[in-house]
């Protein structure tokens, strides 16, 4: 498992690790901790980036095309037998509390966490 960091928006640091390029150090400290709870089968099935679709695109009575809105988490995986969405941050933007009321109109059954490092340890905002 090697790092290299590069700067990306927000302050973040782009992290490579196991060459999978990630938005922040964070995000890739985070999937290092799921790949331990996985090879220990705490969680299975893990990928990254998956996307959702919250709205579809529709076209106006003029003609006008409105694009949909899709929402790329960070990761998911499945723990005891339920589907888990999550998102790394450093905090809850505005974008994310309105992506995740569509998230969860759209998605009922699914789980979606915000989770955070601070002081050492992942919290979920």
């Amino acid at each position: 498992m090697r790092l290299k960091l590069s700067k990306h928006k927000y302050g973040a640091k782009q992290t490579t690790l196991d060459g999978i390029t990630f938005d922040s150090k964070m995000e890739a400290e985070y999937y290092r901790q799921l790949k331990l709870l996985q090879q220990g089968k705490v969680i299975t099935d893990l990928e990254l980036q998956p996307t959702f679709e919250l709205l579809e695109s529709t076209t106006l009575s003029n003609g006008k095309k409105i694009r949909g809105i899709k929402y790329k988490a960070d990761f998911q995986y499945r723990e005891n037998g339920r589907l888990v969405v999550v998102d790394v941050k450093g905090a809850k933007t505005a974008e994310f509390k309105l992506k995740a009321k569509l998230f969860y109109h759209r998605y009922p059954d699914l789980q979606l966490k915000l989770v955070t490092k601070k002081n050492g340890r992942w919290l979920e905002l």
